[in-house]
Formats: C-alpha cells, structure tokens, sequence
C-alpha cells in the first residue's frame, strides 16, 4: 500500500509545477496587460481615470497573495486583457461624441446598497420590472460597444455572446445558481462597470487580495464614479430617457463620491440582521473564490468575511450619523420586510420618490416575486460555529447597527 506521505509530497510536486507552468504562461503583470491590450486592439490611448497605480497593485496582490490555481489564473489575465481592450475601444468611440454623451442627462438616478446579502439584488429586480426604469444588463456591460453584426429587430449578437459565457461559468461554479443567479438579461451591478477602472470591488470579492484591498478602501473613487456617469450616458445613447435603477453592496464605501457627480440620486438602503448576512455571505465568498483560487481553511474565511461584513456596517452608520442632513435622500429597506411583502416595499419606495406605480409594472412584479421562491424560503446554511465564529460575539459586534437602524439581532 503506498505510503500516504508519498502520495501527498506527489500531489504537491504536481501542484508546484502546474504553479510554475501557469505563471510562465500568464504571467499578470501591468506593463505586459496593456501592451497586449493595445496590440490587439490597435489602439493606444486608455483614456481617464488612469490604470495606474490601480492596475500595478492588483496584478502584484494577485501575484503575491491569492493563491490563484492555474484555471484561475488563466481566467483572471483573460479578464483583465478584455477590460482593458474595452477600455481602449470605449475612450475611441467617446472621443468623437463628447457633446451627445454630455446632452444624455441622467436625471435623479435609484442607487441600492446597505449590507450585503439583504436583498438587494431581488429588489434590484423587481424595480427592473418597471417599464419607465432603466437597469444597466449584463450583455451590454460585458459588451457595451455594438459589432458590426448587429442587425435591427433581431436578438443582439452581444446577448448571445454572454449568455455562452455565463453557461461556462456556470459549468465551473456549479453552485452559482444559488447564491448569485445571472443570465445575459439579469440587471447587473455598479462594480462590473467600476471594473474598467481597474479599481472595483469586484476584484476583492473574487480573490484574496488584502493588499489591493487597502489601497482601493484608501482611494479617492471620485473618478471611478465619474467614468460611470460617463458609461451609462453611452448605454443610453439614442434611447428615450428613462430612470436609471442601479445596484451594488460595496457603493456603501463612497457614498460621498457618488453623491457629488450624482447629487440628485435617491439611495435606498438595504438592512439585515448581519448575523444572517455573514453566513449567507461566506457562502457566496466559497462560490466565487473557488473560481480563481485555492480554499483556505475555515476558520479564516469565517475571520474574513466577519472583519468585511463588520466594515460595511461601520460605513454605513458612520456616514449616516455624519451626514444627517442627506437624511431626506435615503430609503432605508429591511430584509425581512422586503421577503414578507415586496410590493408594499416598492409601493412604499415609489410614494418616497413620489411616482406612480403603474399596474402594468405592478403586475409584472407580482409575477417576478411568485417565481423567485427562493427568497419566500430559508435556505440551509452552515453554522457560524462551522467557520471558527462565535455566534454570540458577532451580535455583540453589530449591536451598534441593529440598534440604529432597528434591526433584531
């Protein structure tokens, strides 16, 4: 019978070289990204905000701290090629519409954010349903410059091209599906569109990157929250103007920023007990790491995802509490109210924005919140006490949340 230390040393000596392989191969640094990003796409200029010193800090975290498989590294350099190609095409095909993109006036913007895993996304939805809203897709964030085959009247080749690659991702997080569904059509969130800037949540929320992570919470996201502005003006280009409804957890951490280029927008505040939000969330985080990365033990997943969720809430009273003049701006939403009754929800938001809620877009809701049973029924998850977290502890923690916004922990 072999020896089970052979076996292992085996492993790891195969592992080791399939490390060393992958990194010959795709190799993430900066300078070789957008020299082949440039080659490619025959184009030079990247346009503002700058991908430095963003992009150098990201490729070295993903170096030296994620603990990327030979798959995931694989996947990450594609990514990041395809966001800089389209960074590329984007800021040649605005340099000759400055005036139509500046004359699409994006009027009293909906953003959702608040703790993550409270809805959020089901809202998102719902108010997507509305005819009168406007909610960025994923096929046209993955894609958002039309090819050449695009003809009228007939499906987009964009969408197409999307969902194919949805279906191979989720043939590789299989478990996807229940914790983020997406389809081309899916409303997408705010951090896809802050990934062209190289400076987005989204690349903290896929990968263990503590070091990138610092930088980008230390950021100044003015320009970030600029390039959107200017990103949804392009999507909407030659389209009537309609409410802009968007979407993302991790806008909690520049709230001051989105309010100075948006400063009519309406922010509407997502609330759950965050004890059930961070086991939700390490769930969610198992999901998407393992698409890049190797796990890492339980308990420092537990560790980390307690320290980010106890982030968020700290950002979210502090700039309440310092901003209280914004108050009338803010429509504050629980997860447990949002489940039980989400068209006394939405009713409730459209009376704050003072809106009519149609019955067309009423009915459409109905039908969207009868189909998404999975948020009218718990889903099973492992215990706190499973990733090394003591129950009792982590709602001491996030007393000072619940008693602000009357939360039941």
């Amino acid at each position: 019978m072999p020896d089970p230390r052979s076996l292992l040393s085996w492993a790891a000596g195969w592992e080791t070289l399939g490390d060393n392989i992958s990194r010959q191969l795709w190799l993430l640094d900066s300078e070789a990204l957008c020299a082949e990003a440039r080659r490619r796409t025959r184009l030079d200029d990247f346009g503002d905000p700058p991908n430095e010193p963003a992009l150098s800090i990201l490729a070295n975290s993903l170096e030296s701290e994620a603990d990327l498989h030979p798959l995931g590294r694989f996947f990450m350099r594609v990514h990041l090629r395809e966001l800089l190609e389209t960074r590329l095409r984007l800021t040649q095909a605005w340099s000759g519409q400055s005036e139509a993109l500046d004359a699409a006036v994006i009027e009293r913007p909906v953003f959702i954010t608040g703790m993550p895993r409270s809805g959020s996304t089901f809202l998102h939805e719902l108010l997507a349903q509305d005819p009168d809203n406007r909610a960025p897709r994923v096929w046209e964030v993955m894609f958002p410059l039309p090819t050449k085959s695009t003809w009228p009247n007939k499906v987009d080749p964009r969408v197409r091209k999307a969902d194919a690659s949805l279906w191979c991702f989720r043939r590789l997080a299989p478990g996807a599906d229940s914790v983020y569904p997406m389809r081309a059509w899916t409303p997408h969130e705010c951090v896809a569109i802050h990934s062209y800037t190289l400076m987005s949540e989204e690349f903290v929320s896929t990968c263990r990157i503590p070091t990138y992570e610092a930088f980008l919470h230390a950021a100044d996201l003015g320009p970030v929250y600029r390039w959107q502005k200017r990103f949804l003006q392009h999507l909407q280009l030659g389209s009537p103007s309609r409410r802009w409804v968007l979407k993302a957890p991790d806008h909690v951490y520049g709230l001051d920023k989105l309010l100075t280029v948006f400063p009519d927008a309406v922010i509407i505040q997502t609330h759950r007990n965050p004890v059930d939000a961070l086991k939700s969330q390490i769930q969610l985080t198992q999901v998407l790491e393992a698409i890049y990365a190797r796990p890492i033990a339980r308990d420092q997943l537990g560790i980390s995802e307690a320290r980010k969720v106890k982030q968020i809430s700290d950002y979210i009273t502090r700039f309440r509490d310092a901003h209280r003049d914004a108050a009338g701006k803010f429509i504050d939403i629980t997860y447990r109210e949002l489940v039980s009754d989400p068209l006394e929800v939405v009713q409730r938001i459209y009376e704050r924005l003072d809106i009519p809620l149609t019955e067309v877009a009423a009915e459409r809701m109905r039908q969207l919140a009868t189909a998404r049973s999975r948020y009218q029924k718990p889903v099973a998850s492992p215990t706190l006490e499973y990733f090394g977290l003591d129950p009792t502890a982590e709602r001491e923690r996030f007393a000072g949340y619940c008693s602000r916004f009357g939360i039941p922990c």
